[in-house]
């Protein structure tokens, strides 16, 4: 997974874009640690992170909604935070595809013995719904 820019790497915004540089440090942050419990395997981190990273997101999408209404939003915090959201796409993908592997891992290491029914109901169960009665 692509490691996002270290916030300190950034020149910091004066003035009312602080609070949103703030902010997205904060996403950055947490995406960066999360990759990294992510490369670690380590469940613990990736689930304290991951939900670190979710309060985190829900605050920046109110502070940029907020700012977008007071006015324009610097460019460069539109190009972090845009940069951010594509990482957060990577990660998740990325997330689908391992859990889509581990899912087929599973299936070959734990066969069914008997095929799943489809929603919920058995065999015997689908012609009883059928049989109309006059």
């Amino acid at each position: 997974m692509p490691n996002p820019v270290h916030p300190s790497q950034l020149p910091t915004p004066n003035g009312p874009g602080l609070e949103l540089e703030t902010t997205l440090a904060a996403v950055e942050s947490q995406l960066n640690s999360l990759g990294d419990s992510l490369r670690a395997n380590d469940m613990g981190a990736v689930d304290h992170h991951a939900s670190e990273l979710h309060r985190a997101l829900a605050r920046a999408v109110d502070h940029f909604t907020h700012a977008a209404r007071s006015g324009p939003v610097p460019p460069a915090l539109r190009e972090r935070l845009m940069r951010a959201s594509g990482l957060v796409a990577s990660q998740r993908e990325s997330l689908a595809r391992a859990t889509a592997a581990l899912d087929r891992a599973i299936d070959v290491l734990m066969p069914r013995t008997s095929p799943a029914p489809v929603y919920g109901g058995t065999q015997a169960d689908r012609g009883a719904r059928t049989n109309l009665t006059a």
